[in-house]
């Protein structure tokens, strides 16, 4: 299993044989300019919400790589307006088997708006299980008691977190999130890329390794095998 960030809280996972690209918005961000996003190709595009900086990229990856797109209804409708009509359309607490594993929908406690200001269902996180173990990533959200039911349901090599704060959880919550899913190893994302969530590094590895647990930030467009 194979975790390429690129920025902000877009990266692509390589299990099973297949491409999952999550969340794709690298062009306006300005970390990520040296991102082309012309050389990423998914097989699947997971869509968590439907607000900018989750999505801007979304239309122009799927049209030219030709993925199928996984996210709520309502930003189904969405993407059908721009000409994409290879979408598997969920919502939260679904599970749906594909030929790569299981994607379960799971609750993430914030908003979702189109960025034509329609709205964007229900904004959700995904649990990925294929045959090489099973991974979280929360979307955009705060800490909250569902996410134990990750912990007791699922076996997770890694999970992915926001730490930013303002906007999602941060540091603090983080750590709790991942007792709560019961999973060691985290990546953060959605941190650094706007003023309102920066963050100090080396104050959340610590904060992170204090509580027993390891903190990856990676540079944006490098990889971490797993």
């Amino acid at each position: 299993m194979t975790i390429t960030y690129y920025g902000h809280a877009c990266f692509q996972v390589e299990t099973a044989g297949k491409r999952l690209l999550f969340d794709p918005f690298i062009t306006p961000n300005e970390l990520a300019q040296h991102i082309d996003i012309n050389t990423i190709t998914p097989d699947y595009v997971l869509i968590s919400h439907g607000h900018s900086d989750h999505i801007h990229d979304a239309v122009s990856i799927l049209q030219r790589s030709g993925a199928t797109a996984i996210c709520a209804w309502e930003i189904m409708g969405w993407l059908n307006k721009h000409g994409i009509e290879k979408v598997h359309p969920m919502n939260t607490g679904g599970k749906w088997t594909f030929d790569f594993g299981t994607v379960q929908c799971t609750v993430a406690h914030h908003s979702s708006s189109l960025p034509d200001g329609s709205y964007g269902g229900n904004p959700m996180g995904f649990v990925v299980q294929t045959s090489e173990g099973a991974f979280y990533y929360s979307g955009d959200t705060a800490l909250t008691l569902d996410m134990k039911l990750i912990g007791d349901r699922y076996n997770l090599r890694i999970a992915l977190l926001p730490i930013g704060n303002n906007f999602t959880m941060g540091i603090d919550d983080a750590i709790t999130a991942a007792e709560f899913i019961k999973c060691n190893t985290i990546i953060g994302v959605h941190y650094d890329t706007f003023g309102f969530i920066k963050i100090h590094h080396d104050e959340a590895k610590t904060a992170f390794s204090k509580a027993g647990k390891t903190l990856t930030l990676l540079d944006i467009g490098t990889s971490i095998t797993i």
